[in-house]
């Protein structure tokens, strides 16, 4: 077993050698954390559409945030056996 000096000495030298490793660490953190696998669900339901649905039912919306997207929604929804969206 080396003295406690010897060891100092050696953990100094591999702390100051080379090159200083520079980068976005960020980036590498997002590497180093970033999981291996990505889990997706297909609904034959969208909730937003669903939601949006119920609200407007109950209510008058005061704006026309979502217009858009039940637009997009709507000319996507799939058909049940009976030919309904």
């Amino acid at each position: 077993m080396e003295n406690p000096e010897e060891l100092e000495r050696r953990l100094r030298e591999m702390l100051t050698e080379g090159e200083m490793q520079t980068g976005d660490s960020k980036e590498q953190e997002r590497v180093n954390f970033a999981p291996k696998y990505e889990v997706r669900i297909q609904t034959r339901l969208d909730p937003i559409v669903e939601h949006t649905l119920k609200y407007r039912s109950m209510a008058r919306e005061l704006d026309d945030r979502y217009e858009d997207y039940m637009k997009r929604a709507q000319q996507s929804r799939p058909t049940n056996e009976w030919g309904q969206k």
